[in-house]
């Protein structure tokens, strides 16, 4: 079965604290470009398809990977990045200037809840995530590079580690219910993914994905252990401890 390497993008200029326009149309920063270099060097053998979502910043952290590896196959597939305010509504803000529209929105644990144009639902995120997962396991033994999202990627996470702790997928047939998105949640605030850092999962043939190991060391600010780094660890850590799940760092 396939093995993922879902990428977190470079630094970007909303990462920097810039306004933006759009999550579509932001762009990497000069440290996001560098981080983009470190990632593509970070491969030992070419994956055979390099992905990206339809956002600038992710096309724009693969290019060196694609430059190293001219004969992958380079595809677009919907992994973006899980965007619950309206664009529309929040043009030329920074993170912190949308910082108390976004507790707003978690405090409305409200599954179904839509902002405004170009927002989708929590429902319509995880199922997106479900929908990724359900194709990614048509794959046989290809090596796939996912350049996507830190939300995007940790609820990918979620979900997988979800399915090894109960022995089986989310059932969504009846939908969503604000108690698993409030755990969502919280599992998303005990841990932060460092722009270019790496997260492996491997299917194994009859059972479901794992996650395997989170990597940083192509990362020299991480690789060089400075202040921070053993305490992101053990965040970590006690964030998956609950779920018993076999992931390591």
């Amino acid at each position: 079965m396939p093995t993922v390497w879902f990428i977190r993008h470079g630094e970007s200029e909303a990462n920097a604290g810039l306004p933006t326009t759009s999550p579509a149309s932001v762009k990497l920063t000069t440290r996001g470009y560098k981080q983009a270099e470190y990632i593509a060097g970070a491969f030992t053998t070419a994956p055979d398809i390099i992905v990206t979502s339809p956002y600038i910043r992710t096309k724009e952290t693969a290019l060196p990977t694609r430059e190293r590896f001219p004969t992958s196959k380079y595809e677009e597939w919907p992994v973006q990045e899980f965007t619950y305010l309206s664009p529309s509504q929040y043009k030329g803000t920074t993170i912190e200037e949308r910082r108390p529209l976004a507790y707003a929105y978690w405090q409305r644990l409200n599954p179904l809840h839509i902002d405004g144009e170009g927002a989708e639902s929590f429902l319509s995120f995880i199922q997106r995530i479900q929908q990724l997962l359900t194709h990614i396991e048509t794959y046989k033994d290809e090596f796939i590079a996912v350049f996507s999202h830190e939300q995007f990627i940790r609820a990918v996470l979620w979900v997988a580690v979800r399915r090894v702790a109960r022995g089986h997928p989310l059932d969504m047939t009846n939908g969503i219910s604000a108690e698993e998105m409030l755990q969502f949640h919280q599992f998303l605030k005990a841990f932060s993914m460092p722009n270019g850092s790496i997260v492996q999962f491997h299917w194994n043939r009859g059972e479901m994905l794992r996650p395997g190991k989170i990597i940083t060391d192509h990362l020299p600010e991480w690789k060089e252990k400075k202040p921070g780094v053993t305490a992101w660890h053990q965040s970590i850590v006690t964030a998956l401890l609950p779920l018993k799940t076999g992931i390591s760092i």
